[in-house]
């Protein structure tokens, strides 16, 4: 009897062990996965800049001069001829009337020596100086007005107000910038590139520019590419143009510049990290894919060039395709995972 009871004991046990290990075979295992896109083309290549303005014009008085008031203020559109700032006057309007009283000085004695002239009564060479006297006078009057109409400052350009550099009550000096206008219609993109890669790029080549800090995506123009290297980094100062007429793009800000270089030596495809790519005991190669069932499955793969941690699919995948990139050890054809 009690050899009955031990028996049947061990089938309970013997049942629950396989039910138990079944339902463990049967739970989806945990993968990391990665949705291939055309972000994988293997003929671009990605690089981070920095935004920059297509042109700054600093802005400065002739003069020297204690600045008593500025009158816009960072971040301000600003048409030409737009009053910027105004410096003290009162020494330039003191010349002003200075030079208007020498050139009323100077009219008058004209007048009552031009008399003498007429009647022959005055040299010639002294009828000389006094001519040479009016127009001497003339010209310090004109300086003194430009000089007044110089203490007020106006915007050469338009533009937007990039940096103030001075406040009121500060002296200004000649060519000293008071604010800085750059024009952010159009915008630049800078990018250190490689000495390997720089050769590929050309004045045309196709780029495309993402920038997080407005979520948007911009198709860059025109290349410039400089010819001096980084004695260090050995890179190459790459700038993109790129048409800003909302203005949202700032001078300062991160962006990701793709590079459609258009490489023919090497066909087409999507690029997979290394790791994922497996190989079979007969020395071909497979990736693990997901379909929509959310089951593996191995797919035959052909592979070209390795590009960083990155290898080139040629054949066997297409976008749209789900591989697994972690957890493909306990994998086998048709196993369930969570991804």
């Amino acid at each position: 009897m009690m050899k009955h009871i031990y028996l049947l004991i061990a089938i309970v046990l013997i049942c629950s062990c396989s039910h138990r290990q079944e339902r463990e075979q049967r739970a989806p295992i945990r993968v990391e996965t990665m949705l291939l896109s055309s972000d994988g083309v293997v003929d671009s290549h990605t690089f981070v800049g920095i935004v920059e303005e297509s042109e700054a014009t600093a802005v400065s008085f002739t003069g020297m001069g204690v600045v008593k008031r500025v009158v816009v203020s960072e971040g301000q559109a600003v048409g030409r001829g737009q009053l910027i700032a105004i410096m003290d006057d009162t020494q330039a309007r003191n010349l002003l009337a200075g030079a208007q009283a020498q050139m009323a000085q100077a009219n008058d004695a004209q007048t009552r020596y031009k008399m003498l002239y007429d009647n022959g009564s005055l040299p010639e060479a002294q009828w000389v100086e006094v001519q040479s006297k009016v127009a001497q006078a003339k010209s310090q009057l004109d300086m003194a007005k430009k000089n007044l109409a110089d203490c007020r400052l106006v915007a050469p350009v338009g533009g937007i107000i990039g940096k103030k550099y001075i406040s009121a009550g500060e002296t200004a000096m000649p060519s000293q910038a008071v604010v800085s206008i750059v024009d952010i219609s159009k915008v630049k993109v800078k990018v250190s590139i490689p000495e390997t890669e720089v050769g590929s790029i050309r004045a045309n080549t196709p780029t495309t520019i993402k920038v997080e800090a407005t979520g948007g995506s911009y198709q860059g123009q025109r290349i410039e590419k400089g010819v001096q290297a980084d004695a260090l980094t050995h890179t190459y100062d790459v700038r993109v143009s790129v048409v800003n007429s909302d203005r949202r793009l700032l001078p300062g800000m991160v962006a990701n510049v793709r590079f459609f270089t258009g490489n023919n030596t090497e066909a087409s495809g999507i690029q997979v990290p290394v790791t994922s790519v497996q190989r079979r005991a007969d020395g071909s190669l497979f990736v693990w894919t997901t379909d929509k069932n959310k089951k593996t499955h191995r797919t035959s793969v052909k592979i070209g060039k390795v590009h960083g941690n990155n290898v080139t699919i040629t054949s066997g995948l297409k976008v749209g395709d789900r591989i697994v990139t972690e957890g493909f050890q306990k994998l086998s054809e048709n196993t369930n995972v969570v991804f």
